[in-house]
């Protein structure tokens, strides 16, 4: 059997070609695109829907694929009546206006209901449904179902509607996880209704006879891209594990947890694994933040590059997005100005710092895997194995975890073996001064943090 996963990000999004045996046998990659229209940002759907279909008729011709997966980003949903959509797909990288907002906002239920912290823009997405609920009323009232992103394209691609709980369990003040079961926001807002039935992750939820095929494949349950890396690895019997899984954002991932160390200030929450069971997470926007601080930096960065910024005290302190761990502080590049290779060098530094001190504020001692597209030539795992010598590292074989622990789900629904490949040791990198490097980081944002509190606001 041979199954395409399409993994929607972001940033990017992609479609591989799995077989039985763990191996990516094609891929193709595109950028989704965003608009406005009517005072939104919104997905161009028909541009991104007619590249995922081309991509899977594709992949039935040339390798006879039988199914399709679906892993796709947080923060998303979809409105849809019996064929279509009734309002465009909301960009979660916009803010309400401040009116709007402080009506909405009164609506959230508590973090100790949700494990949702308030979070800007439409980090948590049951704060646009009460945004878009207020401003196109009827786009909710001609909405028969209320789907999730991944669980939109299942629909889409020909699969019935359906839910799927690790995508509802992902910080969108929708699910209780202690319940398990819907907030007191779906049951105010009368949401439930229009909640379809749940089915875990990779069931068969239809089938499609592409054109020209001989046979219809089957569409599988989509489900949230991080928690399919966790599944990837949970899998294969490591024993307990935090999953540091990288892109656009990055999401550590400690089952181990408890959860009442969890800090809603600092984008601690609860996610919701495949089965309904809650994983204590931290997270912060880890790729976009690379981005900016390495000014766009493309492909490898030397390793004397990295020194050279140690050495230098070239350093990028919190934060360049939105959201994460230290929300209050505005991003900025301290020390000599660097040349392009020690910016860029700066960045992964500076992402590393900032999963070290995610690793302490999840109470993470256990195996840490690193997978995703940041640790591209294993440098990120190496630099946070340095940084935590008294704990075991492990990295993805393959920088597609996320892909990976869809594509088993995919195999496991249908009682098919599916091999994905071990993770691989990671060893600590040997540069000089990191340590000390972290120590002087640690305090400067320690110190900014303390000045940001008695100013009361952003520094």
């Amino acid at each position: 059997m041979r199954l395409a996963v399409l993994d929607f990000g972001k940033t990017n999004s992609k479609l591989f070609v799995f077989s039985q045996d763990g191996r990516i046998l094609d891929e193709r990659r595109t950028q989704p695109k965003w608009a406005r229209k009517d005072g939104f940002s919104v997905l161009d759907e028909a541009e991104l829907h007619d590249w995922a279909l081309g991509a899977v008729t594709d992949a039935v011709e040339n390798h006879g694929v039988e199914g399709v997966m679906v892993s796709g980003h947080g923060c998303t949903f979809a409105l849809v009546d019996d064929a279509a959509l009734t309002h465009p797909i909301l960009d979660y990288e916009q803010e309400p206006p401040a009116e709007i907002a402080a009506r909405i906002d009164r609506s959230i239920p508590d973090f100790a209901e949700t494990f949702s912290p308030r979070l800007p823009l439409g980090f948590n997405y049951g704060r646009h449904m009460l945004w878009l609920q207020e401003v196109d009323p009827d786009a909710f009232a001609a909405a028969k179902s209320i789907l999730g992103y991944p669980q939109y394209w299942s629909w889409r691609l020909g699969g019935r509607a359906a839910c799927e709980v690790s995508y509802l369990g992902c910080h969108s003040h929708l699910w209780a996880p202690r319940k398990r079961d819907f907030s007191s926001l779906v049951d105010a807002q009368g949401w439930r209704g229009r909640m379809p039935a749940f089915e875990r992750a990779g069931t068969v939820i239809g089938e499609r006879r592409l054109a020209g095929a001989a046979r219809p494949i089957a569409i599988h349950n989509g489900v949230h891209d991080s928690n399919a890396a966790l599944h990837a690895y949970r899998r294969q019997d490591l024993g307990p594990l935090t999953v540091v899984s990288t892109g656009t954002w990055v999401i550590v991932l400690n089952p181990d947890c408890p959860l009442e160390v969890l800090d809603r200030e600092r984008d601690m929450l609860v996610n919701v694994d495949v089965d309904g069971g809650p994983v204590p997470t931290i997270r912060f926007m880890g790729g976009r933040e690379f981005a900016v601080i390495s000014d766009g930096w493309q492909g490898a960065i030397p390793h004397g590059s990295i020194q050279q910024a140690i050495d230098a005290g070239i350093m990028a302190l919190p934060s360049f997005a939105p959201g994460g761990p230290m929300p209050d502080s505005a991003g900025r590049l301290v020390g000599r100005t660097p040349d392009a290779g020690e910016r860029a060098a700066a960045a992964l530094l500076y992402v590393a710092l900032m999963v070290d001190l995610c690793l302490d504020l999840i109470h993470s001692q256990n195996t840490v895997i690193v997978d995703g597209g940041l640790n591209a030539g294993g440098l990120l795992a190496g630099l946070i194995a340095q940084l935590r010598p008294g704990q075991a590292f492990l990295q993805g074989a393959s920088l597609e975890g996320s892909a990976t622990g869809a594509a088993a789900l995919a195999f496991e629904s249908v009682g098919r073996e599916f091999a994905a490949e071990a993770p691989e040791a990671v060893y600590a990198a040997g540069f000089g001064g990191l340590a000390g490097y972290r120590d002087a980081w640690r305090d400067r944002i320690a110190a900014r943090g303390a000045a940001v509190k008695a100013a009361g606001g952003v520094r």
